[in-house]
C-alpha cells in the first residue's frame, strides 16, 4: 500500500484557503437595531415620536419589548413590536414609537429583544426628558445665551480700566494669577475632551449611554477667559504697579498645583491613570481657584480701603451671569423635576452661589463702604498720587 505524505506547508495553505471560502459565503452576521434619535424631549399632555431602525440579516421573528419601568412619567405606544426577516432573511425597516408625557422627570428607555442574542442591540436605548412646560425651556435656552455673553464680556471692562488709567494698582496680583491657573486648566480640560476622539471615547467608555458632556460654547469660553486673562496679565507688566506683586501664599498655592500635575501626568505615564483621570484633576484645580481666587481681591480692597483700580463693571456682569446660572438651573428643576442635580450634588450651584456672594462682599465695598474713593475725581487723584510715589521709590499700595 502507498502512503501520500503531504508537505505541513501545503497544508496549512490549504485550511487558511477553506477558511476564507466560508468566511466570505458568510457576508452579514446577524441585526441591528438603534433608536433614533437617542434623545427625545416630550411636554406634559404631548406626543413625541421616535424611530425603532432594524437592518441586518435576520433568521427568524424577533420581539422589540420597549421597558415599562416610568409608566407615571410617560405612556408609550406600542410597547412591542415583532420583526420579521425580508426576503432573503434580510431586514431593513423603521417602526414608529409615540411617548404621551404624564408627569416632568428624567430617564432611559431601552428597547430589549427576544430570543436575546438574535439582534444587536447595544444602540437600543433613548434617553427620555419630560418637561412640564416649552416656554420655560426657551426661556432657558435665552437665559443660558444671555449669562453667558456677561461672563464673556466681563474679562473686558477691567482690561479698558487698566488703560485708562494706564495703571494696574488696586488688581490684586494674586487674584488675577490664580484666575489665568484656572482658565488655563479648565481651557485644557474643555479642549481635550471636546476635540479628542480618544479620550472622548475613555468618557464613553464609562459613560455607555452619556454624552459628552462639554459643548462648543463651553470651549469657547474658556479660550477667550485664557486669553483675556492672560491679556490683563500681560498690562501688569506695561502700565504702572508700585510695589504690587504675587504674594508667597499665591505662589506657594500655585507650586501645590504644579506638582498635583506633575504627579497626575507621571501616574498616566506609568498606566496607573487613564488621560480622562488626568483631565479631571484638572477640574478640580478649576474648582479649588473658583473657591479662593477672590479672597485676595477682597482683602486687597478692605486693605486700601478703595475699590479703585478694580471694575465695578466685570462684578456686574459676573453677578448677572451667577444669578442667571442659577435661575436657569432652577427653572430646569422645576420644568424636570430634577431637584437632585441642584441639591442632592450641590457642587456647581454651591459654586455659583459661592461667586455671586463674593461679588455682592465687592458691590458693597464700592458703593458702600468706600464709595467716597470710587469717583472719578478720586481715582484720577489716586492715580497721580500713585504715579508720584512710584517716581519717589515706592507705592502704598503694595502687596505683602
Amino acid at each position: 500500500m502507498t502512503r501520500t505524505c503531504r508537505n505541513p506547508i501545503v497544508t496549512i495553505l490549504w485550511l487558511c484557503a477553506l477558511a476564507t471560502v466560508r468566511c466570505s459565503a458568510q457576508t452579514t452576521i446577524g441585526a441591528s437595531v438603534v433608536l433614533d434619535p437617542q434623545d427625545v424631549t416630550v411636554i406634559v399632555g404631548e406626543r413625541q415620536s421616535f424611530f425603532a431602525k432594524v437592518r441586518g440579516m435576520l433568521s427568524q421573528d424577533a420581539r422589540l419589548n420597549l421597558t415599562t419601568d416610568h409608566t407615571d412619567l410617560v405612556e408609550i405606544f406600542p410597547t412591542s413590536i415583532v420583526v420579521s426577516p425580508g426576503d432573503g432573511g434580510f431586514i431593513d425597516r423603521v417602526y414608529e414609537i409615540v411617548l404621551l408625557g404624564l408627569s416632568p422627570g428624567q430617564f432611559d428607555v431601552d428597547a430589549n429583544v427576544l430570543p436575546t442574542g438574535l439582534i444587536d442591540d447595544a444602540a437600543a436605548f433613548i434617553r427620555v426628558t419630560v418637561a412640564n412646560s416649552q416656554p420655560i425651556i426657551l426661556i432657558s435656552s435665552v437665559i443660558g445665551w444671555i449669562y453667558f455673553a456677561a461672563w464673556t464680556v466681563s474679562f473686558w471692562p477691567q482690561m479698558i480700566v487698566n488703560y485708562r488709567r494706564q495703571s494696574v494698582v488696586g488688581l490684586s496680583f494674586d487674584f488675577l494669577t490664580l484666575n489665568l491657573v484656572g482658565h488655563s486648566v479648565y481651557a485644557a480640560f474643555n479642549c481635550a475632551l471636546f476635540w479628542s476622539g480618544f479620550i472622548e471615547q475613555e468618557y464613553l467608555d464609562r459613560n455607555p449611554r452619556g454624552l459628552n458632556p462639554v459643548l462648543a460654547n463651553d470651549v469657547a469660553f474658556s479660550i477667550h477667559a485664557t486669553i483675556a486673562t492672560l491679556l490683563t496679565v500681560t498690562q501688569c507688566f506695561i502700565y504702572e504697579r508700585g510695589e504690587q506683586k504675587v504674594s508667597r501664599i499665591a505662589w506657594g498655592i500655585i507650586t501645590v498645583f504644579i506638582v498635583v500635575i506633575i504627579v497626575a501626568g507621571v501616574l498616566v505615564g506609568t498606566a496607573t491613570f487613564h488621560w480622562l483621570d488626568f483631565l479631571y484633576v484638572l477640574s478640580y484645580i478649576k474648582l479649588s481657584v473658583t473657591l479662593i481666587k477672590y479672597v485676595p481681591q477682597a482683602v486687597l480692597n478692605f486693605r486700601r480701603k478703595s475699590t479703585v483700580g478694580w471694575s465695578i463693571e466685570n462684578v456686574l456682569l459676573d453677578f448677572t451671569g451667577g444669578m442667571l446660572s442659577m435661575l436657569q438651573m432652577l427653572l430646569n428643576g422645576y420644568n424636570y423635576d430634577d431637584w437632585a442635580s441642584i441639591f442632592g450634588d450641590p457642587t456647581k450651584f454651591g459654586l455659583g452661589l459661592f461667586s455671586v456672594m463674593f461679588d455682592i462682599l465687592f458691590m458693597v465695598q464700592h458703593y458702600v463702604l468706600y464709595r467716597n474713593r470710587a469717583n472719578e475725581k478720586t481715582l484720577q487723584e489716586d492715580s497721580s498720587t500713585t504715579t508720584t510715589t512710584a517716581s519717589n521709590g515706592g507705592s502704598k499700595d503694595s502687596l505683602p
